[in-house]
C-alpha cells in the first residue's frame, strides 16, 4: 500500500484532450516526512509513521517533542501509520505526489462535514406527514417510532433525528485524472468527504 497525507482545497473542472469536461476535487497533497518506520520484529507489525504540516515545539506535547527530537526531523500537526508501505523508505525521507501517477484508482479517506443535529427529512430521506387536512406542524416529522401492547418499548438502531456527519469516511475507486507535481496539486475524479482546507488520506 501506498500513500500521503493533503488538504483538500475545493473543487473545479477542466476539459480534457477530447473536450469533455471533467469534474474534479483538488488535493494539495504532502510532502509529508518519514518520522517513523516500524517493523514487525520490534512493533509488531510493519508500517510508516508520517508527518504533515510544521508544528512549532511550544505546541507540542513533551512525549510528542521526545519522539520527533529522537527521529531527527521537525514537529508535525498531524501524524497518520500506514501499514504494509510498499517500497523501502527511511526516517526523515520525504513522500511527495511522484509516488502517483494519473490514471492511478485510489481511495480518499476523510472526515465528513459535520451537519448538527438533523431530523429525519435530512438526516434518512423521510417523506413527513400529510401536508393538507389541517396538519400543521407534522410536515418532517418522524412518524409512529413504536408499538402498543407488545413489544411496549422503541427498537435499537431505529432511525430518528440526531447528529449527522462529522465522521471517518471513505470513497473508493476513485481516479487521479491530473497531477501537478511543482504544486504538489493532485486532481481526483468526483467529490471526496471533507469541507475545504481539511484533511484527507489518499491510499493506492
Amino acid at each position: 500500500m501506498r500513500g500521503i497525507l493533503g488538504k483538500k482545497l475545493g473543487m473545479t473542472r477542466f476539459f480534457d484532450e477530447s473536450g469533455s469536461p471533467v469534474v474534479a476535487t483538488v488535493i494539495e497533497a504532502g510532502p509529508c516526512t518519514v518520522v517513523q518506520v516500524k517493523k514487525r520484529e520490534t512493533d509488531g507489525y510493519n508500517a510508516v509513521q508520517l508527518g504533515y504540516i510544521e508544528q512549532m515545539e511550544k505546541r507540542l506535547t513533551k512525549p510528542l517533542i521526545g519522539h520527533f527530537k529522537k527521529a531527527g526531523v521537525p514537529g508535525f500537526r498531524v501524524l497518520r501509520e500506514i501499514r504494509d508501505f510498499e517500497g523501502e523508505v527511511k526516517t526523515g525521507d520525504t513522500i511527495q505526489v511522484d509516488l502517483f501517477s494519473e490514471g492511478d484508482v485510489v481511495r480518499v479517506t476523510g472526515l465528513s462535514k459535520g451537519r448538527g443535529f438533523t431530523g429525519v427529512v435530512k438526516r434518512h430521506g423521510f417523506g413527513g406527514g400529510p401536508k393538507s387536512h389541517g396538519q400543521s406542524d407534522r410536515h418532517r416529522a418522524p412518524g409512529s417510532i413504536g408499538q402498543s401492547a407488545y413489544p411496549k418499548r422503541v427498537f435499537k438502531g431505529l432511525r430518528m433525528g440526531g447528529r449527522m456527519g462529522n465522521e471517518r469516511t471513505t470513497v473508493r475507486n476513485v481516479r487521479i485524472v491530473k497531477i501537478v507535481p511543482e504544486k504538489n496539486l493532485i486532481f481526483i475524479s468526483g467529490a471526496v468527504p471533507g469541507a475545504r482546507n481539511s484533511l484527507v488520506e489518499v491510499y493506492r
